[in-house]
């Protein structure tokens, strides 16, 4: 018996081109699914500086109460909150740029509002205040839950840009657009949550 490899030959490169179909596919649809988790845990992160906002008009307005309480300090904590949540980053097109810049203005108003907290010492009626020892605990819960899902979200980026830079989705994942994507790193010192005891 006599093996013509001319005649298999076509079956041979049909199995080939299945296998290399089926692996794209495999590779492009494990990269979605890790590109939407990066997306989620963004917006997990998103989330919890959004609650910090939200509570810092009803930490404001509680303070605002002691008539001679420093005004510039509630003004400055206004201030940084508007520009906090003025800045955003788009999880389809993040870069490290975005991502720092949305960290320097978190950080400003995590300035302001430690600045607020130590302020408050001056004023023992208000730390006694129950309204605003209740909004202390939450600014203190959200601050973990902010530190948590940067966490989540580099773990996130994490899987994402390994999984795109191995063999062989490396081979296609630029051809169909998956690009690294950056780490949430902080400024020097911001790994620690602002200090909010009373």
């Amino acid at each position: 018996m006599n093996f013509d490899l001319k005649k298999f030959l076509p079956i041979i490169v049909g199995v080939l081109a299945v296998i290399l179909v089926m692996n794209m596919c495999s590779s492009y649809n494990n990269a979605v699914s890790l590109d939407e988790g990066v997306k989620k845990a963004w917006s997990q992160v998103e989330n919890q500086y959004q609650r910090r906002a939200d509570l810092i008009p009803n930490l404001v307005n509680t303070v605002k109460g002691y008539a001679d309480f420093e005004k510039e300090t509630l003004t400055a904590v206004i201030e940084a909150r508007s520009k906090a949540t003025s800045v955003t980053v788009d999880p389809t097109n993040m870069t490290e740029e975005s991502l720092r810049n949305f960290d320097q203005a978190q950080q400003g108003l995590g300035g302001a509002l430690s600045r607020l907290l130590v302020a408050v010492e001056r004023y023992p009626d208000l730390k006694a205040n129950q309204n605003f020892m209740d909004l202390q605990k939450q600014l203190e819960g959200t601050e973990n839950r902010i530190a948590t899902e940067r966490k989540n979200f580099n773990e996130s980026v994490n899987s994402y840009n390994s999984s795109i830079r191995r063999f062989p989705t490396n081979l296609y994942a630029g051809m169909f657009g998956f690009m690294p994507k950056p780490y949430f790193q902080s400024a020097a010192g911001s790994d620690k949550a602002p200090e909010v005891k009373f």
